[in-house]
């Protein structure tokens, strides 16, 4: 009887898994302090320090300010320029780390090139999100965007760095870039209410949705841009194209949703 009420408590081999489970959850409790750690460091390196980057490392995300804040912003950007892949060739100006280009394009994506024109950003790129069918290679899309025909053509926090009459003319050449049907997808910011730009590298952000809209509609037909509110930024989101974007009736994975 003891024996039995004791194979109760303790099922053959449970013990063992029990603790395994408890030297390995121990072990993933002291390697995530210490990544979230070394990920601040990290962040106070290169942000806290002169001169600031334009662009992100986002494994600091991942590793310290997600958890530290719960605030899953940084995520949206590769979510929604998901909603409209097509499966076939990427394009991703100013990539920045690259990033998306591994966690978010490259698994429906036949293939990837992602161009920033930082020498540091396409290092980075290279050695923390390197992936078989991303490539990653420094450019200047002023005048140096990679040349071929793309279904999707994503420019992701990155508008907003360049003046009105260079956004213009990046813009006729995505549309050359882009094949028929294919969709520019992207992300920027709205200005702060005092003027004061979020960082010095920007050169133009944006007042709100219509003042974005009106960078997009000269050149495509179908034009979606909406707005997510968070208590640190206004982030405005769009979709354009000659053809169907996500959401449309003619989009192959249309579903009801309140984006206007």
């Amino acid at each position: 009887m003891i024996h039995t009420q004791h194979k109760a408590i303790f099922p053959p081999k449970g013990i063992f898994k029990l603790i395994a489970e408890f030297i390995f959850e121990l072990e993933c409790l002291i390697s995530r302090t210490w990544v979230s750690s070394a990920h601040k460091r990290l962040f106070y390196a290169q942000w806290g320090l002169s001169p600031s980057p334009e662009w992100f490392d986002h494994s600091i995300d991942m590793y310290y300010q997600w958890p530290k804040t719960n605030n899953s912003l940084w995520l949206e950007r590769g979510v929604y320029s998901s909603l409209s892949l097509k499966g076939g060739n990427l394009l991703e100006l100013s990539c920045g780390d690259g990033f998306n280009s591994k966690y978010f394009y490259s698994h429906r994506s036949k293939s990837v090139v992602a161009c920033d024109f930082d020498p540091t950003a396409i290092y980075t790129a290279n050695r923390k999100n390197h992936s078989a069918n991303v490539r990653f290679v420094l450019a200047d899309i002023r005048t140096q965007m990679p040349e071929g025909r793309f279904e999707n053509i994503v420019w992701d926090a990155a508008i907003e760095h360049f003046k009105p009459d260079e956004i213009s003319s990046i813009m006729a050449n995505i549309k050359n870039r882009l094949t028929v049907d294919g969709v520019l997808s992207g992300y920027t910011i709205v200005e702060r209410e005092d003027g004061i730009k979020h960082i010095h590298q920007h050169e133009y952000e944006f007042k709100d949705m219509q003042d974005l809209r009106r960078f997009l509609t000269p050149h495509f037909k179908n034009v979606r841009v909406f707005e997510t509110i968070y208590p640190s930024r206004h982030n405005l989101y769009f979709w354009a194209s000659d053809g169907a974007i996500p959401f449309d009736i003619n989009w192959p994975h249309s579903c009801n949703s309140p984006l206007a």
